[in-house]
């Protein structure tokens, strides 16, 4: 099955994150330099793809905005272990990378970072503290997760995220709690207060879903 985890095996066995854009088809195929790439042959997160020149081709690809430590950045949406998560996120479908072992974020060996999902935070194009699932439908924004650990802010940090998927309560609704949530001790002590709970009303936690999303910038 198809991961875009490799290990080189004659190079000190290190493992790549090697995400595939395009596969089997030739460069006249999938070109589209100045945009409007067809996606039928290539990822849907591509923006422009020019195969040829700048040392073997360049790719554009579309970024989603996310919080980790109140720090806004920026990521790539690879893949998904899910088919659903796979099409919300318009990445491929890798159901191999679920076999990670999930649930040990920032435990000895973890390969794991952990990806925080508000399902009905508040909605609204305008709102300025829009978030979540339903907005992302709703307003057709971006849902503006939070993840656990950045490159340069935690020396755990990993590419490859288990989805912890949240719901405010009925309770933190009505008392006005619910608002955007842009930091990981901030939203555990929501949960810890009972104010958000895993999907009805079950335990917060994992979801058991593996997405591979790679930071690229941090802008804080």
């Amino acid at each position: 099955e198809y991961t875009p985890f490799v290990r080189i095996e004659n190079a000190g066995g290190h493992v790549y994150n090697a995400p595939v854009v395009a596969f089997d088809k030739t460069a006249a195929q999938i070109r589209a330099c100045n945009g409007k790439p067809n996606y039928d042959l290539v990822h849907d997160r591509v923006a422009k793809i020019c195969p040829e020149g700048n040392g073997g081709g360049t790719v554009t690809i579309k970024l989603t905005p996310i919080f980790s430590f109140a720090k806004p950045s920026l990521y790539m949406s690879m893949e998904a272990s899910d088919p659903m998560v796979a099409a919300l996120d318009q990445a491929t479908l890798a159901t191999a990378i679920g076999d990670l072992p999930v649930g040990r974020d920032d435990s000895v060996f973890s390969a794991i970072e952990r990806l925080f999902v508000m399902a009905n935070g508040p909605t609204g194009k305008l709102n300025p503290q829009r978030q979540g699932l339903n907005s992302a439908l709703m307003d057709n924004l971006p849902p503006l997760n939070l993840v656990g650990g950045l490159p340069t802010v935690a020396l755990d940090y990993s590419p490859a995220w288990d989805l912890n998927l949240g719901f405010w309560t009925a309770e933190a609704i009505r008392k006005g709690y619910r608002s955007r949530v842009i930091d990981e001790f901030q939203l555990l002590s929501l949960v810890v207060g009972g104010h958000v709970t895993g999907p009805g009303g079950k335990p917060f936690g994992s979801t058991g879903i593996v997405v591979n999303c790679p930071i690229v910038a941090r802008l804080l």
